[in-house]
């Protein structure tokens, strides 16, 4: 197959791997298909079913600690039983503030049993981020694990949380056996939850599969953090449609997941497929390129999660006699680029890559069931790819208001059509759901959810990712909204006036954080690490700009709206002698000033960001 096309012939050559996981893609079409919201196929029954066919399997591995099923649905009984005698019902939600490890999984289980939503707060989040995101959800309790006390005390004064006991502490432990101390204001979950029963908790009003069993964050163009709610039938679909359908998992399969399990790929697509398989997750904290495939063959991994950025920090790494030495046939996630795509898979000898193409809040998703390359696979919901304005989130109408298709192959602003099956369950904000429809778009009555991403076909209905438009940009594999970033460079009193913008930078994945800003008094130096020190405390690490571009005036349309693209295009370059440019480096602790010497190591990928 080529670099860029997919050909029927590519699709029959596949066939035979296909046809071998048959009995899988019945099963998986009948769970991806399934619509009936009233259905009571959640979350929780799925990990009970799990915990009787495959009581003794493994279902979590983290560290040097092994829980079964059968261990594991009991856990998220008793938490589902704590969480039912504190007053909480279904439609409650419950904010979660927790690193990768067994204690998130089993509170966001037993809260699912129980129909109470959690909140995945992104650990990287603080100030007044984080307290927005919690206060958007307003949820009855906060679950704060000790390894990140410090950012949930330091919004206590600002959230609200409406209950007698609303802050649970969870010690930074394996609290099946070890409880620690809360410190003053906190409830120690674990040692109430070890006192409820292990059995299923009887409900009046049984959870089913509409109801809403998390909230994923996530970056968009009103800046701040939108919620994305996340009904049980997202986790049916992720069981059937890349459990079953793309990955076929088994018992005997171990997903190895560094993904933080607040993101959708991680919690939704990744466990998701480990409970289609009564598979075993195995988790990490935070990804470790040089502890990667230690951790693959400690764990003995047959599958993992990833993200673009995180393949290519692995093809970083010295090539090893070992590099072959693994367990590891398939993966799972988004964002690996064609450049470095036949590469990974033959260095490391991946046999399936499951590519897809999915978001939080979105109603459309794509898969690489054919295992193809270079695509993130086709859908079977309705979609158009249609002509949009260059550098935002538009699409192109023409004289009669309607919306127009690209032709085959060129790129195209992706959109999906909202119907009774396809529904948009969009976010908690009424007004930022509206946004991201459109309405009317090829007839009078039609909506259609506006992904804000451009992508392109190559052939058989297969898709290829092409750029993330508008407000947002992805680094370090989150996404940024640049409207955040500048309202809080805004609140630091150091500016005029701020814009921000993502840039490209050699041999890196997505695009870096940069902003060109006006001082408040340009006639002073402006002291760029103190605004570094003001950003690290009020934004996560990948939202800090890369690079700062210090200017006396931004450029402006006759309308005064900023020149973005034009801002864009000169990225971090020295091409106007009159303005300083600084760069965070790595391994830095603030600002750099470049020089033209700098510019070209950047630029020739001497500077590994």
């Amino acid at each position: 197959m080529s670099q860029d096309i997919v050909t029927a012939r590519d699709l029959i050559r596949s066939l035979p791997a296909v046809l071998r996981r048959f009995p899988f893609i019945a099963r998986g079409l009948y769970y991806y298909a399934v619509k009936d919201g009233k259905k009571e196929l959640t979350l929780g029954k799925l990990i009970a079913r799990n915990a009787t066919k495959y009581p003794n399997k493994p279902a979590i591995l983290f560290d040097d600690c092994t829980i079964t099923w059968r261990e594991f649905d009991a856990w998220s009984n008793r938490v589902a039983h704590y969480l039912k005698d504190q007053g909480l019902v279904k439609g409650d939600a419950i904010a979660v503030l927790l690193d990768n490890r067994p204690e998130l999984l089993a509170v966001v289980a037993g809260a699912a049993k129980v129909g109470v939503a959690c909140a995945m707060l992104n650990t990287s989040q603080k100030g007044k981020v984080l307290a927005h995101s919690i206060n958007l959800i307003e949820p009855k309790m906060l679950v704060a694990g000790e390894e990140l006390l410090e950012h949930a005390e330091g919004v206590r004064p600002d959230i609200q949380l409406p209950h007698a006991n609303p802050l649970l502490y969870l010690a930074d432990a394996n609290t099946l056996n070890i409880f620690g101390d809360a410190p003053d204001g906190y409830v120690n979950m674990a040692v109430e939850v070890s006192q409820r029963p292990s059995s299923q908790p009887s409900l009046s009003n049984p959870v089913v599969m509409g109801d809403t069993a998390v909230y994923l964050y996530t970056s968009g163009t009103t800046g701040l953090p939108k919620a994305a709610p996340g009904s049980h039938r997202k986790f049916v679909r992720a069981y059937g449609g890349f459990g079953m359908l793309s990955l076929a998992m088994e018992p005997e399969d171990v997903l190895y997941c560094t993904l933080p399990l607040y993101h959708g790929t991680a919690l939704l697509v990744c466990w998701g497929s480990v409970l289609a398989g009564g598979s075993a997750i195995a988790l990490r904290r935070k990804f470790s390129a040089s502890a990667f495939w230690d951790d693959i063959r400690k764990y003995k991994a047959t599958t993992f999660g990833y993200v673009g950025e995180l393949c290519r920090y692995l093809l970083n790494q010295p090539a090893s006699d070992q590099d072959r030495n693994h367990s590891l046939t398939k993966m799972i996630g988004n964002g690996l680029r064609p450049s470095i795509w036949k590469e990974f898979k033959e260095r490391f000898g991946v046999a399936m890559v499951a590519e897809l193409y999915a978001s939080s809040e979105g109603n459309i998703g794509f898969s690489n069931f054919f295992n193809m390359d270079n695509t993130v696979g086709f859908s079977t919901a309705p979609y158009k790819l249609v002509k949009y304005h260059e550098g935002t989130r538009d699409p192109i109408r023409n004289e009669s208001g309607r919306m127009e298709e690209v032709d085959k192959g060129q790129p195209g602003l992706l959109i999906g059509e909202i119907t009774k099956k396809w529904a948009f369950e969009g976010y908690t904000q009424k007004e930022a759901t509206e946004k991201s429809i459109l309405r009317d778009g090829f007839k009078k009555g039609d909506a259609w959810f506006n992904t804000g991403d451009v992508l392109k076909e190559i052939g058989c209905r297969h898709l290829q990712f092409v750029d993330r438009m508008g407000d947002t940009f992805r680094w370090k594999g989150e996404n940024v909204s640049t409207t955040e970033v500048e309202n809080i460079i805004d609140g630091s009193d150091m500016v005029q006036e701020a814009i921000v913008y993502g840039v490209e930078i050699p041999n890196t994945n997505g695009k870096a954080g940069m902003v060109t800003l006006v001082p408040h008094d340009p006639d002073k130096a402006f002291d760029a690490n103190r605004l570094f020190a003001y950003l690290q405390d009020n934004l996560p690490p990948y939202a800090v700009p890369v690079f700062i571009r210090v200017t006396h005036a931004i450029e402006k349309t006759g309308t005064f709206k900023y020149r973005k693209v034009d801002i864009q295009k000169l990225g971090y370059s020295l091409d106007r002698p009159h303005e300083e440019v600084y760069a965070w480096l790595p391994g830095t602790s603030g600002y750099t000033q470049l020089t033209p010497e700098l510019v070209a190591d950047i630029d020739s990928g001497g500077v590994r960001f």
